[in-house]
């Protein structure tokens, strides 16, 4: 039995018209002999309308509840896309998290995929062409509905396939995944092939085509995903092992994270217990940190790192809380900047990168740098955006 898992997101789904299209598109795959597990997320912009809903009826929804509220949006564009197939003439079944036995952790907004009931899934293959399976959404061990949060489909459709073995088809309102953002520039080059780790580095810096997540999955069980258009029959772009990659330019892609917060912790004394202690509390609650920089003058400390603008008043909280009793330090919130990036699993062997790299920023302020083994990124002022890519892209021939 030759299985594919495809994945469509909110905007391939966003009205009866698209669902009806789609339908066509999977009845395309079944003439091919396939059998078809298609994941899909909720039509259009409907979890944010349902986030908005609960936000009228209370500031902070309850996670159990909201997890409630939120999954019927998937439940909704299940069963119209599973009706759109059978009058196509397919046998096809609408599924949720629970009638497919997507187990999670009990972390509501937030879990994690534990296990799937693929015995199940291929037993309901014998008899039907195509299984319509509720993406974003899972059920715990006592029978609690879950979300699994940002990306949560993409989540969903790669877990199902690593279970099965098979691989599994992504598509959106993009045709593919880019060297950048066509959004920002154009005339940016798709990528035929990019490897897991660029892929996971690109998704975790601002990249919207697949979540990080999915990708980590993905590696770990070597499926192969191909990102195709919804909506066109251009060839799209595979997220492959790298070792089947013949030749991969030392810089594939370039990404911009917006609304980026510098915090600045200034006469701190010189006691890394303290350091530790900042970043222990501002994970417990929950708060992500990005560039971390940690001067020593000898005399005092001065500490700084990234986080989003949305988050500031949140930190501005958890950081009180750490300096509760002390009066000698100085906290400071700089607002304005943007993240950006430049990844491929080329720069582990390239020489020059980093060269490459402040050439083509030599006008622009740079306030922050880090780097890992196939990746440098930079802290900019968001006024230099369009300069900033329109020179990496012209460094870089991307």
């Amino acid at each position: 039995m030759n299985i594919v898992v495809q994945k469509y997101g909110g905007s391939s789904v966003a009205d009866a018209e698209k669902i009806k299209n789609i339908a066509l598109k999977i009845s395309e795959k079944v003439t091919k002999g396939y059998k078809v597990i298609i994941v899909v997320s909720a039509m259009g912009k409907s979890t944010d309308g349902l986030i908005n809903l609960a936000k009228q009826i209370s500031s902070a929804p309850d996670p159990r509840e909201l997890d409630m509220l939120l999954s019927t949006g998937e439940q909704v564009s299940v069963s119209l896309l599973s009706m759109a197939l059978k009058e196509i003439g397919l046998r096809s079944k609408s599924l949720n998290a629970f009638q497919a036995g997507i187990k999670t952790t009990d972390a509501h907004n937030e879990a994690k995929i534990l296990n799937f009931d693929s015995e199940k899934i291929l037993q309901l293959l014998e008899e039907l062409d195509s299984l319509v399976i509720t993406g974003f959404q899972g059920v715990t061990e006592s029978g609690e509905m879950t979300t699994l949060g940002r990306g949560g489909s993409d989540t969903s459709a790669v877990a199902i396939a690593a279970a099965l073995k098979i691989d599994c088809e992504i598509y959106s309102d993009v045709a593919g995944i880019y060297s950048i953002d066509p959004r920002l520039y154009p005339a940016a080059k798709k990528r035929k092939f990019i490897a897991y780790d660029e892929m996971l580095e690109m998704a975790s810096l601002g990249a919207k085509v697949l979540h990080s997540r999915s990708v980590e999955i993905a590696k770990k069980f070597d499926i192969k995903i191909y990102c195709g258009s919804s909506f066109i029959n251009e060839e799209g772009s595979y997220v492959v092992n790298e070792n089947i990659i013949i030749e991969e330019p030392v810089v594939t892609g370039c990404s911009i994270v917006e609304n980026e917060t510098q915090v600045f912790i200034k006469n701190l004394p010189v006691d890394y217990r303290l350091v530790k202690s900042i970043f222990e509390k501002t994970a417990s609650e929950g708060l992500n940190v990005d560039m971390i920089s940690i001067i020593n003058t000898d005399s005092n400390l001065v500490v700084s790192f990234t986080i989003i603008e949305s988050k500031r008043e949140q930190m501005e909280n958890a950081l009180n809380k750490v300096f509760e009793g002390m009066d000698t330090h100085e906290i400071e919130f700089r607002t304005g900047y943007l993240k950006l990036s430049v990844v491929g699993i080329g720069m582990r062997s390239g020489i020059g990168v980093a060269s490459s790299f402040f050439r083509a920023l030599e006008d622009i302020p740079i306030k922050l740098v880090t780097t890992s083994e196939i990746k440098i990124s930079c802290l900019i002022d968001a006024q230099y955006k369009q300069q900033a890519i329109d020179s990496i892209v012209k460094e870089f021939n991307l």
